[in-house]
């Protein structure tokens, strides 16, 4: 039998829209292909998600959410299939909890596809360091290692890419599992086009004082 990943499952729900249990054994019975699992989902009737896959969503919304008295903002833009479903209450709702997730969980990217090679690659250079370097894995061999780069790079993305990232509102499921629900609820194809996030001061040099200068001045 295929070994049958955590992440493969995840991916696969998150292509599908379907459980993640009807998700594994769709991947235990295909024997871990991807292709195979989600044509048994969608003869299964499962594979809600992958319908709407090819749809164009062109209607949506930018939503805005500010924090701390004005310090943290966000802007983010969430599209849909009509604007019926974009002024419903769902979609709303939707668009202000992920807006308020931004300004909270510092997000870098929308998906994992948007970081830059250079940039996974620094992380992966690190991660494989680290390992390396920690005197547990001195003998392990280097399938063990890396697994272990694997599972720190995926930290990596829980940390910085939106999708990824547990919804602050409830950790038990990530963004991209949270709009896959809407997805089911609406019925419509809803992504998550981009975002800004705003700090006050942010990038801004900070005036040094001068120490010796203030000390001088207060002794007269």
């Amino acid at each position: 039998m295929a070994d049958i990943t955590a992440a493969a499952v995840k991916q696969l729900r998150e292509k599908t829209g379907a459980g993640m249990m009807e998700c594994k054994n769709a991947l235990v019975e295909a024997q871990g292909s991807e292709e195979l699992a989600i044509e048994i989902l969608r003869k299964r009737g499962l594979a809600s998600a992958k319908k709407r896959e090819g749809r164009i969503a062109a209607e949506g919304i930018v939503g805005s959410y500010i924090h701390m008295g004005g310090k943290v903002g966000v802007l983010v833009e969430i599209n849909c299939e009509t604007d019926f479903v974009a002024r419903g209450e769902e979609f709303q709702q939707l668009v202000k909890d992920i807006a308020m997730h931004i300004a909270a969980a510092e997000p870098r990217y929308v998906t994992r596809e948007e970081v830059p090679a250079d940039a996974l690659g620094k992380e992966r250079e690190i991660a494989r360091a680290q390992a390396k370097n920690d005197p547990k894995n001195a003998n392990k061999p280097d399938q063990v290692v890396d697994k272990i780069v694997e599972g720190r790079l995926n930290k990596f993305y829980e940390e910085t890419v939106l999708m990824d990232q547990p919804f602050v509102k409830d950790p038990a499921k990530t963004i991209s599992e949270l709009v896959t629900e809407k997805v089911a609820k609406t019925g419509e194809k809803i992504t998550i086009r981009r975002f800004t996030r705003y700090k006050m001061g942010e990038g801004l040099e900070k005036r040094e004082e001068d120490f010796s200068s203030e000390v001088a001045s207060l002794a007269g």
